[in-house]
């Protein structure tokens, strides 16, 4: 019977499946890399239809976080301020600047402005603004510092992961409550042990915030 394979086809067929297993291997985690780094959109600038500057609001003039985001403390949602808050103080002040010419058509019209969404979790994923706000974690541990930023866009990537560096201890993030919207606020040299007094100030149970339950309900 004639040989129709060369006596290196078994193994070259050998090679060719450990190189496709590697291949895939590789595939797999460059993707999932992509997604969690290039993808995530950390340090992009996002577009909105009024270049709203939060250096000019939150840093130059001090305004509280609270001033255009009313429900932080008592809602899962930070809230958007409706055009109302915004010409509060615009029907009175730079009133015929060309940038709030799309804020002023907004409040003519009686359109709410479509704001472009900034952070989106996943609809699996359970987060409650006033939970973590009322226990100590303040608006810059999370979305950094935005009295600074011209414009808006993520500073964490915002993955499992990263929450639960700080569920599995709360301690090293904790504040004083009166210091969860202060921009400027720098954790102390002493951070674990004042962490620790407020954790059990917040009467936080440590064992619960990893479960899966705190999150995924």
């Amino acid at each position: 019977m004639p040989q129709y394979f060369p006596p290196q086809a078994n193994q070259l067929l050998r090679w060719l499946l450990i190189g496709g297993g590697v291949f895939l291997v590789l595939l797999v985690a460059g993707m999932v890399y992509v997604s969690r780094t290039v993808n995530d959109r950390v340090g992009v600038p996002v577009a909105q239809p009024i270049g709203f500057q939060h250096s000019l609001h939150a840093g130059e003039l001090g305004l509280d976080c609270r001033f255009c985001h009313t429900t932080v403390e008592v809602a899962a949602s930070a809230g958007i301020p409706p055009v109302e808050t915004c010409m509060g103080c615009h029907s009175q002040i730079r009133v015929d600047t060309p940038e709030l010419t799309a804020l002023r058509a907004s409040w003519d019209n009686n359109v709410p402005i479509q704001w472009n969404r900034v952070h989106d979790l996943p609809d699996y994923a359970y987060f409650d603004h006033s939970a973590h706000v009322n226990n100590g974690v303040g608006c810059s541990s999370c979305h950094g510092q935005v009295d600074q930023m011209d414009g808006i866009w993520k500073t964490e990537r915002m993955t499992m992961g990263w929450c639960l560096e700080c569920h599995r201890a709360p301690e090293t993030q904790v504040r004083p409550l009166s210091e969860v919207f202060n921009m400027s606020y720098e954790r102390p040299h002493n951070q674990l042990e004042l962490g620790h007094e407020l954790v059990a100030t917040y009467s936080i149970d440590p064992d619960k915030l990893p479960q899966c339950s705190t999150c995924h309900r």
